[in-house]
Formats: C-alpha cells, sequence, structure tokens
C-alpha cells in the first residue's frame, strides 16, 4: 500500500459529513483563506520596503531643491566642495582648501549627484 493511497482513503467523501460539529465552509471563504498569505506579505512589503524608500526619496527631493550657493556639499564620488553656481540642473562646486585661494577648482556635476548638503551658517 502506498502512503498517497492511505491518505486519500482516509479523507472523508464530501457528501458524507457527519457530526454536529461539521460546517460547510462556503467556497469565497476558501479562496480568500487560500490568498490570505500572498496579502499578507504584499502589505508587509509595502510597509517594510516600498513605504521608507518613498521617504527618503521625498527627502532627498528636498534637500536638493533646497540647496543655495555657499553651501558645502559631498558629492557620492566622495567630493567634497562648496556650491558656487547653480544654474538649471547642474551645480557647479568649489573643490581645494577651501579657506584659502591656493589650488582651488570648479568642477560641474548634476545636481542628483550630491548625497549631502551641509547650510552654510549664517553669522
Amino acid at each position: 500500500m502506498n502512503l498517497f493511497e492511505t491518505v486519500a482513503y482516509a479523507a472523508p467523501a464530501a457528501g458524507n459529513q457527519s457530526g454536529a460539529g461539521a460546517q460547510q465552509v462556503p467556497a469565497a471563504m476558501g479562496m480568500i483563506g487560500s490568498f490570505l498569505p500572498l496579502i499578507i506579505i504584499v502589505v508587509l512589503f509595502y510597509f517594510l520596503l516600498i513605504r521608507p524608500q518613498r521617504k527618503r526619496d521625498k527627502e532627498t527631493k528636498a534637500m536638493l531643491s533646497a540647496m543655495k550657493v555657499g553651501d558645502k556639499v559631498v558629492t557620492i564620488g566622495g567630493i567634497c566642495g562648496k556650491i558656487v553656481k547653480i544654474k538649471d540642473n547642474f551645480v557647479f562646486i568649489e573643490t581645494g582648501n577651501i579657506g584659502t585661494d591656493a589650488a582651488k577648482s570648479t568642477i560641474k556635476m548634476e545636481r542628483d549627484a550630491i548625497k549631502n548638503v551641509e547650510k552654510k551658517q549664517s553669522n
């Protein structure tokens, strides 16, 4: 005798339910019950992955739109500098020794290449 045969023989016939506790479950409830784990996984993905990423994207967009000339920035590539000009979607960054005039250079970068902005301090 095969294991699958014993399981099949042990299952009661569909029309042969007897006893006081046996109830018929509607077909719609069975279908919802089978999709319930999938629905729970989608909800968890939303709250654990999608929602926090949208929040970070919103904060980054606000930071990039609030940049001003004179702010100190760090690019995605690790270049540190000070913003000297902003034009459309480009930012001109002055790098080098910011306190002196020696060895300064200006780099043109896209606005999206900025990782961190430190606001200039007003005196």
